[in-house]
């Protein structure tokens, strides 16, 4: 079942308990990181909530755009991890990439706005927009590692 969930976009992953789980562990660590970089404590709960506001908000936009955009594949735009199947690296990577610049830009765009609606009488809106920015950056990286180390590499010795 694992091998076969490596070889699958993230719209199918995503409706699956590791989905899921992936999906939170990101939410988590996004938490962590604006709470800490706005209120310099690691929970900080009107910020968790305008990160699980956001986060929300933002994938819902993702899905919708993935199914206009693409034809019915869920979150394959927004969140455009594909398996050794679909995608053929090196041949590929300036396509994968484009989506990945376009997708985060528009996640900072979503979430930072909702951040400041949500946070904008505690908080400068610079220092919202740059916690945001960051917890984003952190999230991209951490969970486009694991999940791309998963699809090309780590899938094929399980």
């Amino acid at each position: 079942m694992i091998p076969i969930l490596a070889n699958v976009s993230f719209g199918i992953l995503a409706f699956t308990p590791a989905g899921w789980a992936f999906m939170v562990a990101i939410i988590v660590l996004e938490i962590l990181i604006t709470s800490r970089r706005l209120s310099r404590v690691w929970w900080h709960r009107k910020s968790a909530m305008a990160v699980v506001t956001a986060n929300v908000i933002s994938g819902a936009i993702g899905i919708g755009l993935s199914l206009l955009l693409n034809g019915g594949w869920w979150l394959v735009v927004w969140m455009p991890w594909v398996s050794s199947q679909e995608v053929q690296l090196p041949r590929h990577l300036l396509a994968i990439s484009v989506f990945y610049v376009v997708a985060f830009v528009l996640s900072i765009t979503i979430e930072g706005a909702i951040g400041q609606l949500m946070l904008k009488s505690q908080f400068a809106k610079p220092q919202i927009w740059r916690a945001f920015l960051t917890a984003n950056m952190a999230s991209y990286l951490v969970g486009s590692i694991a999940l791309y180390s998963y699809s090309f590499v780590l899938w094929q010795y399980l």
